[in-house]
């Protein structure tokens, strides 16, 4: 009884209207605010969560969680029942957060979207959530979710959708050019695309699906990740 009441109140409290306290110090002494945009990065090779935070024009690096398993290997996510994480370009809305999950707390990456369902490509349920079990999800261990859910929630609830992109490894022209003989080399070349972007840049780019082709622009007569068209 004891531990359900203590699993109780870390939902509760992860789950708020404030942020929890000891978080709530870590961003004021970095002077972020996740009510100004959160972005994730998830690297697979690397087992790796990154958490960047507006800062005015650009995101800043405020933490990076270690990926305790997902599912499969690298490449992307091709049908339902294949154990495999799901790669790519996702925006997390406030439709995808689960705050009574299973796992803890969970938020769904809205795989496919709609350049997967263009493809062919099926699968459903594709979280970041707690514990350390994955069939298809990202699992963080309950303290790592504990971290990432009221950052993406505050982004969220502050009018701000929360743009999550996973990639196989960190898309380095020499990592890229160690994977040129993998069947998946186009598609990561295009993943590359937008990682380099925010390389650059440090914002998120605009990501359009048209059909089969991914673009980074929102682009008239295509549509968000979320299926809705622009």
């Amino acid at each position: 009884r004891t531990a359900r009441l203590v699993g109780l109140h870390s939902r509760q409290v992860a789950t708020g209207p404030t942020l929890p306290a000891g978080l709530a110090a870590r961003l004021d002494a970095t002077r972020l605010d996740p009510r100004d945009g959160v972005h994730l990065r998830i690297f697979k090779e690397e087992e790796l969560v990154e958490v960047w935070i507006a800062d005015g024009e650009i995101y800043r690096l405020f933490d990076s969680l270690p990926i305790c398993r997902f599912s499969g290997g690298l490449g992307p996510k091709l049908r339902e029942g294949d154990g495999q994480s799901p790669e790519g370009f996702f925006t997390v809305e406030a439709a995808a957060l689960n705050p009574n999950s299973a796992h803890f707390l969970s938020f769904d990456l809205g795989f496919p979207h709609a350049g997967d369902r263009a493809k062919g490509r099926s699968g459903s349920l594709l979280m970041v959530h707690g514990g350390c079990l994955s069939v298809g999800c990202y699992a963080m261990t309950d303290a790592g979710i504990a971290q990432i859910y009221p950052l993406v929630q505050a982004s969220i609830r502050a009018g701000h959708p929360v743009p999550v992109h996973a990639f196989p490894f960190r898309m380095t022209p020499e990592r890229l050019e160690a994977a040129r003989a993998s069947p998946w080399i186009d598609e990561w070349r295009k993943l590359a695309e937008g990682w380099a972007r925010f390389e650059r840049t440090h914002r998120p780019p605009e990501v359009s699906f048209c059909g089969t082709e991914t673009v980074f622009e929102r682009r008239p007569g295509c549509s968000e990740a979320s299926g809705r068209q622009i």
